[in-house]
């Protein structure tokens, strides 16, 4: 089990099984077992962990599905979640998601998706840094004004 924090400090628990799979199919139309897939070539596809990645609704709806045992007892509604998530507590939502997901299955499967969450989040720890060098060198801060500049004047 792993745990999360909405943006509002409460905690949720992430725990993945056969119920909660069968949970976020009928309430999302989502196959978690088909998070990642193997084609014919023996190539992982993620074509459902790229839809989630660039979906956050669809990714909140899934974790609020996973979460809803917890929820209904909390009396959270959906919408009640949703609004309390955003920013960092996705993220680390979706940390506690993929880990639990990756947990869930046996070990060659499971070797599969850990090897690519950890390709993915070494590619994520790179952008990132490589936006902080972009932000903190300033050039990209002078790129936005001159761009700001041309489109608008010289009023700025």
């Amino acid at each position: 089990m792993r745990t999360f924090q909405d943006k509002i400090g409460r905690s949720w628990t992430i725990s993945i099984n056969v119920s909660v799979m069968k949970r976020v199919r009928a309430l999302c139309g989502i196959d978690l077992f088909n998070i990642v897939e193997i084609d014919d070539k023996q190539n992982p596809k993620a074509d459902l962990l790229e839809r989630l990645s660039s979906d956050p609704i669809l990714l909140v709806d899934v974790i609020f599905a996973v979460c809803k045992e917890e929820a209904d007892e909390r009396n959270v509604t959906d919408e009640d979640f949703g609004r309390s998530m955003s920013g960092d507590s996705i993220d680390a939502a979706t940390d506690a998601l993929l880990d639990e997901i990756v947990d869930f299955f046996p070990t060659a499967k499971r070797q599969v998706l850990q090897n690519l969450l950890t390709a993915t989040r070494r590619f994520r720890a790179a952008t990132e840094k490589q936006l902080n060098t972009l932000l903190a060198d300033g050039t990209f801060q002078a790129k936005i004004e001159k761009a700001l500049e041309t489109s608008f004047g010289s009023a700025i």
